[in-house]
């Protein structure tokens, strides 16, 4: 990867926030700190309870779980995160072997699994496959934007639009950027 792809991507994830949950004092820290890198914020947290509570203050875009833990695993709070958001972006960073464990993970629906230890090459493969999911996720919101207005506001919107050869949905966005300007 080149100096210019690798700024790009900074680009794009210093526009979004993440947490680190990790029990191992060592690895959460060297995580942390290479992610406050690339993230706008990077919340970091040692064991599941705490992390939920910060999920839900935070609601950061990208959660990095590890799989096993004390308390609750990796693999409940995943399956906690999606009952609050079920679109949410979770990648499990583990060390962990165990097949089981693995294909539990894959069944609570985690976006990406990461084998310890991670290196560089890595870390920039997951950071560009997050851009990647955060892009076909902000695609798909983008594509069912819907709106009810009022009957004599449509028949105006939708004069405007034909008018100019362009889509309802175009009129009514540049009327609220217009209003928000």
């Amino acid at each position: 990867m080149s100096n210019l792809d690798l700024i790009q991507l900074t680009e794009q994830t210093k526009k979004l926030t993440a947490m680190v949950v990790e029990d191992e004092k060592v690895t959460n820290e060297l995580l942390s700190s290479t992610f406050k890198n690339f993230f706008a914020k990077v919340d970091s947290c040692f064991d599941g309870d705490s992390a939920l509570k910060i999920y839900e203050e935070t609601k950061p875009d990208v959660v990095f779980v590890d799989i096993i833990m004390s308390g609750m695993d990796g693999i409940e709070l995943s399956r906690k995160i999606r009952e609050i958001n079920p679109a949410q972006i979770i990648i499990v960073i583990s060390a962990s072997n165990d097949i089981e464990k693995i294909s539990e993970s894959i069944e609570v629906g985690v976006n990406s699994f990461i084998q310890k230890p991670i290196d560089t090459k890595k870390i920039i493969e997951l950071l560009n496959s997050v851009v990647s999911m955060i892009a076909k996720k902000k695609k798909v919101e983008t594509k069912t934007f819907s709106i009810s207005l009022p009957l004599d506001l449509y028949e105006t919107v939708n004069d405007n639009a034909k008018a100019e050869s362009i889509s309802k949905n175009a009129v009514i966005i540049r009327a609220l950027r217009n209003f928000y300007d």
